[in-house]
């Protein structure tokens, strides 16, 4: 059954906003594992504005407990910090994003052709540290050679335009080409994991189209669902659809 990752950036965002540590990101990760994530997740951006350095080191201590459990830290390996925290805490998978140090959010999946070449180096440290790793892709189909190619075990599909698409006419479109997407990265010996814009309206759908995914990241609509029903129902609730989709 596909994997749920929560991704606690949101929490420490609304922390970030008061020097009290409420809410705490630590219990945040406790809750939601109690409730039954699989995983938690973190992106840490070189300016500090949600997740910090020192939350990364304190849920890779707390998740040190819980061998099953996975902890995904994201980021762009070119800029701080992902390489530092990679190094030091090794968490279970590493996904790398394209992010530049200005952008409010991931909005694009890797270029191989334009950076491939410097990304191979990075992937084969990664792993030589037993860390997998998953590279952002855009949902094109003729991009998994190439992420393959640079030593890559995973590809995390963008689905903002799925999520924008959904409820349209250009749904059943957009859901073919990341079924295609999926179904190439599996033909190259890819994993495919999911995240950006999935939500309780739309998850189902998408895990029915794409039943190669083994993990979604999910933070945004989780943390807002969680507002009004509590974290750890929101975390059930995630878990049902996704066992409903399976």
């Amino acid at each position: 059954m596909t994997r749920l990752s929560v991704n606690l950036n949101k929490v420490a965002l609304l922390r970030n906003s008061r020097p009290l540590n409420i809410p705490d990101v630590i219990r945040a990760a406790r809750l939601a594992l109690e409730a039954g994530a699989d995983g938690i997740t973190v992106h840490p951006r070189p300016d500090g504005r949600h997740i910090r350095t020192g939350d990364v080191h304190d849920l890779a201590r707390l998740l040190k407990s819980t061998p099953a459990t996975e902890f995904n830290i994201e980021g762009n390996p070119f800029e701080p910090p992902l390489m530092e925290l990679a190094r030091a805490t090794r968490p279970q998978q590493c996904t790398l994003v394209p992010d530049t140090p200005a952008a409010l959010t991931s909005d694009h999946g890797w270029d191989l052709a334009a950076d491939g070449g410097r990304l191979k180096p990075i992937i084969a440290e990664l792993r030589s540290l037993g860390i997998r790793v998953s590279l952002f892709m855009d949902p094109l189909p003729e991009a998994m050679p190439a992420a393959a190619a640079c030593g890559a075990q995973r590809v995390e599909l963008y689905t903002e335009p799925f999520a924008r698409a959904f409820g349209t006419a250009a749904a059943d479109t957009v859901i073919s080409g990341y079924a295609e997407a999926a179904r190439s990265a599996s033909r190259n010996n890819l994993g495919v994991n999911a995240g950006h814009d999935l939500n309780r309206d739309n998850l189902a759908c998408f895990l029915a189209a794409v039943p190669q995914v083994q993990e979604v990241s999910i933070g945004h609509a989780l943390i807002a669902d969680a507002l009004e029903m509590g974290l750890a129902s929101a975390v059930a609730d995630y878990l049902r659809i996704i066992r409903e989709a399976g």
